[in-house]
């Protein structure tokens, strides 16, 4: 059945693909950073964060050698910072095994930290033109709308049957134009969210959801465990001229970045004052800001905060915190988006932010 969608599909694609950074210059380094970037953002919001990254680190090699405070404020604004940390551990592998070019290479490139079947198959198709499905949540939308799959799409066997599929029906010479097709159509026609646009889709005519009306049915997918919820109190602190961030450990969420100070649960003014001065700080004011919420994948971070104007702290000597001019933390320290309804209060823009005024 999947044969009957090759043809109009690749017509449709060389009428309607969008012009992007990545694909007007397909090298293999740009594809696999692209793709990675695009796990869970949008194309619109990618491209200025794709243009910032790849000036900076245009190649395997640079991005191996980059000092990883670096690095990661190149990702700001993008999140899930493990990726851009595996991505720097493959470009070492790529230096170490492979003379710092990515390899052509499926199995190869799947032998990657942070490289799986999708990416693996994105980077082989797209920029080496090796004929192997790549299969993301677009793809998945698509194929099982047209074949009236009734799988649950998050079980590995419904996406490995898809890729097996595709496989079959891989035309040659051009499975990375293929493969693109397929995620432009989920993207913008077969869409995620709201009604599919069946009137303007190439292969409304050989879908069988479409032909049973039953294209909101599909994808099944298995309903997710509820997040878990912590509390927080951000803080606010500052001197003056300066403000506080500290840096979180190594392991875990977001580990490594830099953070407003905050604590568990919230807290209430009068804790919060008791808290500052066991760290050796003096209040002088101290004002209530509004609530905030922030959504990771498994947890929501429910938050409270207040803004404190302590001494002048010269005599500080605090182990945790640092004390530094706001202008600063916009240029070298990374802070990550989930603090962005606090840092408004030190002038600081993060990630995103930064592109959205241009």
């Amino acid at each position: 059945m999947l044969e009957q969608i090759v043809e109009p599909l690749l017509g449709w694609f060389g009428e309607h693909a969008r012009i992007l950074p990545w694909r007007e210059q397909p090298q293999p380094y740009r594809v696999w950073v692209s793709e990675i970037m695009l796990q869970q953002t949008r194309v619109e919001a990618v491209k200025p964060f794709f243009e910032r990254f790849t000036q900076a680190l245009p190649d395997v090699r640079s991005l191996a050698e980059c000092p990883e405070d670096k690095l990661l404020k190149l990702w700001e604004g993008l999140g899930y910072y493990n990726r851009v940390r595996n991505m720097q551990k493959a470009a070492r592998n790529m230096v170490e095994f492979y003379d710092g070019e990515m390899p052509a290479d499926y199995e190869k490139l799947l032998g990657l930290p942070g490289i799986g079947p999708y990416t693996a198959g994105a980077v082989a198709s797209i920029a080496f033109e090796i004929p192997v499905p790549a299969v993301d949540g677009n793809v998945l939308r698509v194929i099982t709308r047209i074949t009236q799959n009734d799988g649950d799409i998050l079980k590995q066997s419904v996406k490995r049957q898809v890729e097996e599929e595709l496989l079959a029906v891989m035309p040659k010479g051009r499975s990375g134009a293929f493969n693109q097709a397929l995620m432009e159509l989920g993207a913008t026609v077969c869409v995620p969210n709201g009604a599919p646009k069946c009137e303007e889709c190439p292969l409304s005519g050989v879908c069988l959801a479409h032909q049973n009306g039953k294209e909101m049915d599909y994808p099944k997918k298995a309903q997710k465990k509820p997040r878990k919820i912590e509390k927080k109190t951000v803080l606010v602190i500052r001197d003056g001229s300066r403000a506080a961030i500290r840096k979180r450990p190594a392991k875990g969420l977001l580990a490594g970045l830099y953070e407003l100070p905050n604590l568990s649960g919230w807290l209430s003014q009068d804790e919060v004052l008791d808290w500052l001065k066991q760290e050796g700080l003096s209040p002088i004011r101290i004002r209530r800001l509004s609530d905030a919420k922030h959504i990771f994948s498994h947890i929501e971070w429910h938050m409270t905060g207040y803004v404190v104007l302590v001494e002048e702290l010269e005599n500080y000597f605090g182990k945790d915190m640092l004390f530094i001019e706001p202008k600063r933390t916009e240029e070298e320290y990374p802070i990550p988006a989930a603090f962005s309804a606090y840092t408004a209060y030190l002038q600081i823009r993060l990630g995103q932010e930064k592109y959205d005024e241009k």
